[in-house]
């Protein structure tokens, strides 16, 4: 069978190129497409052998796409349009352009409409990197989509699937779903923390945080979860500078109340976004580096206590932002994928948090191209 010719269009640093790789399907990248100068550097220092088109979208002409004879199309649109943490403005922010020029080329309709109108079956999924065991929480909206005369390994139903099917048939986890929805191309679903302060000698002495007692008891069972593995699998053993990852004085005691934190051994993180390491709030979980000491002797009386003592005790805890390679290893990204020297830390966790796992995309692909 000749290799799969392959359009990687949102290329981004090239986690769906990743995932194409692991899968073992016999396939060429043909063409990448972004605009992103940043992104493409990285891009590029990964895969140089990829012709990657430095140009929008809408800037590709019919032709052009024709030209490139491809058989698997692959893309991750940007998400900041219809998530709840950017400005859902839908398919009127003008970063959604070009992906509905893309179902300009199909009919001018909503994706899964599109598709169905130019002859395709397709399975939605939402999934997290959690379903495969590793500890970090990324939920996003995912759609598998081949022609009606080429059958899926499983049945296809109408309802959008929590977690990969089996050869055996549909697994159980799906929530009931209409066609007719908007399909958000990156569904980026987080917990608020938006409980007023309890009063520790109404809750147990763990309660001290901003948080509800369902949101500890959801950490307590993701923890306790042994199908997960622990963060020390992903943490990098030799840091170089490891000084720059500590949280700043500023941030422990601005933040302190919101701070999600994880030790190496637990088997949870929160979704990492474009803004990790320069904003604290929602952007990722930080990391405990000093196991030794319980989280709750460093908050007891926290508010009780000078700046300066706040700061004392919250520094026991050396708490450290995860670095991009640690992310990277979360989401995926294989020990040789790197990024050129020039690239800033803050670039690597805006590239990082623009992402996607690589492990579910090898997997969907595997589950897209599997016959009978």
């Amino acid at each position: 069978m000749s290799p799969l010719r392959v359009l990687e269009l949102y290329s981004g640093i090239g986690g769906m190129h990743c995932g194409l790789a692991e899968s073992a399907v016999p396939a060429e990248v043909v063409a990448a497409v972004d605009v992103n100068t940043t992104a493409n550097q990285v891009y590029k220092y990964n895969f140089p052998d990829t012709p990657l088109w430095t140009k929008t979208i809408e800037g590709i002409s019919l032709k052009e796409f024709d030209d490139l004879a491809f058989d698997m199309l692959l893309m991750s649109p940007p998400c900041q349009p219809f998530t709840r943490i950017g400005l859902q403005g839908d398919v009127t922010d003008p970063r959604a352009r070009s992906f509905l020029y893309i179902l300009d080329i199909l009919p001018r309709e909503n994706l899964v409409t599109a598709l169905l109108r130019c002859g395709y079956r397709y399975q939605e999924f939402l999934l997290s990197p959690t379903c495969l065991g590793i500890p970090n929480s990324r939920l996003r909206y995912f759609l598998i989509a081949k022609l009606q005369k080429e059958e899926f390994s499983f049945q296809v139903t109408n309802q959008l699937l929590e977690d990969f099917p089996t050869c055996f048939g549909l697994v159980s986890s799906s929530t009931t779903h209409s066609s007719s929805r908007n399909v958000n191309a990156d569904l980026d679903l987080k917990s608020t923390l938006s409980d007023p302060p309890r009063d520790p000698k109404q809750d147990t002495s763990f309660l001290y945080k901003l948080e509800t007692p369902e949101e500890l008891e959801r950490k307590q069972s993701q923890d306790n979860d042994s199908s997960i593995r622990t963060l020390d699998e992903f943490l990098e053993k030799n840091i170089g500078d490891i000084n720059q990852y500590f949280l700043p004085s500023r941030s422990l005691l601005r933040y302190a109340l919101i701070l999600d934190i994880v030790q190496p051994s637990s088997r949870r993180s929160t979704c990492f976004t474009k803004g990790y390491g320069h904003y604290v709030e929602g952007t990722g979980s930080v990391l405990q580096t000093a196991t030794d000491v319980e989280i709750s002797s460093a908050y007891e009386a926290l508010e009780t206590v000078t700046e300066e003592e706040k700061l004392a005790k919250l520094s026991t805890l050396k708490m450290r932002y995860f670095t991009p390679r640690e992310i990277a290893n979360l989401h995926g990204f294989p020990p040789q994928f790197g990024f050129p020297e020039k690239t800033t830390t803050k670039q690597c966790y805006r590239l990082l948090g623009n992402s996607l796992n690589v492990h579910i995309v090898a997997k969907l692909i595997t589950v897209l191209l599997q016959s009978h």
